[in-house]
């Protein structure tokens, strides 16, 4: 009897992920969008210092369950969109919501440790964005703070995203045994 007990748990527990998976594509699929905020989740004052800089988006790497990524300034990880190409954003409207862009300013800085290209680019609505070798960048919403790396793998807003390694490649895997390796080269293949 225990069995059955435990099955029926798994498959009500299933059926609510399915749910909640559903509710969020659903709302992904258009509307407008509040802006390109950043990170959700991170600290008053790191929000201060990094506006009290002054200078460029600052770009460092940071430890997750799939290695070393790239994170902005605030330490939130960044992401790049398969549906994107280099140089163009198509994550608009309610993507945005979910999918904050990496917004940057002036000349990129970024730590030693960092070898991919920055730049930026001009998005329609005159938003800077972050590029990591061409590709768009982007944080989750979902994430609270450093070293959260939940949207890794998604499939949402019309494509799947990726965390970035400092080198610039897509890092693919999302079984979470990553050991800072860069797992694909470029991003072609979608």
């Amino acid at each position: 009897m225990s069995m059955h007990g435990s099955r029926s748990g798994s498959r009500l527990a299933g059926a609510a992920g399915v749910l909640a998976a559903g509710l969020l594509l659903a709302a992904c699929g258009g509307g407008s969008s509040s802006g390109a905020a950043g990170g959700s989740g991170s600290s008053p004052g790191s929000t201060r210092a990094a506006q009290e800089d002054g200078g460029g988006q600052t770009v460092q790497t940071g430890d997750t369950e799939y290695g070393d990524v790239l994170v902005d300034a605030n330490g939130m990880t960044l992401y790049v969109f398969a549906a994107d190409s280099k140089g163009t954003s198509n994550c608009t409207g309610s993507c945005l919501q979910y999918w904050p862009v990496a917004e940057a300013s002036g000349t990129v800085s970024h730590s030693a440790d960092v070898t991919a290209e920055l730049s930026t680019i001009t998005r329609d609505d005159g938003t800077t964005q972050l590029t990591v070798d061409g590709w768009p960048a982007y944080t989750y919403a979902a994430d609270s703070g450093p070293g959260e790396a939940t949207g890794q793998g998604t499939n949402l807003s019309g494509g799947l995203w990726w965390v970035i390694s400092p080198s610039g490649s897509k890092i693919t895997t999302t079984d979470g045994d990553d050991t800072g390796g860069d797992t694909g080269g470029g991003y072609g293949g979608y």
